[in-house]
């Protein structure tokens, strides 16, 4: 009998610690209130300092291929004997 009296006093007398008094408590909150910070802080740089949109991408991209397929044509259009490589065939130009 005196072992279920012991059994039922240590039930009955266990400690009741607040939650916030467990440092492991602490340590799982910690890990994504950080992830909450950096967020915030994230969400402020992004909004304060944003990055520089790209004006007449398109435009200026056709542009770009305008001017490359000028270059392709020049070269296409210039006299056989200008356009070989003389260094390969010990042929040289007459100025």
């Amino acid at each position: 009998m005196q072992k279920a009296e012991k059994n039922a006093d240590y039930i009955h007398t266990t400690d009741s610690t607040p939650w916030w008094k467990f440092g492991y408590v602490w340590m799982i909150i910690a890990g994504p209130g950080i992830v909450m910070i950096a967020s915030f802080i994230t969400l402020y740089y992004a909004i304060k300092m944003p990055d520089p949109a790209i004006e007449n991408y398109y435009i200026k991209g056709l542009e770009i291929n305008k001017t490359l397929a000028a270059e392709a044509n020049a070269a296409a259009l210039a006299p056989a004997m200008s356009a070989r490589n003389h260094a390969a065939t010990g042929v040289k130009l007459r100025d």
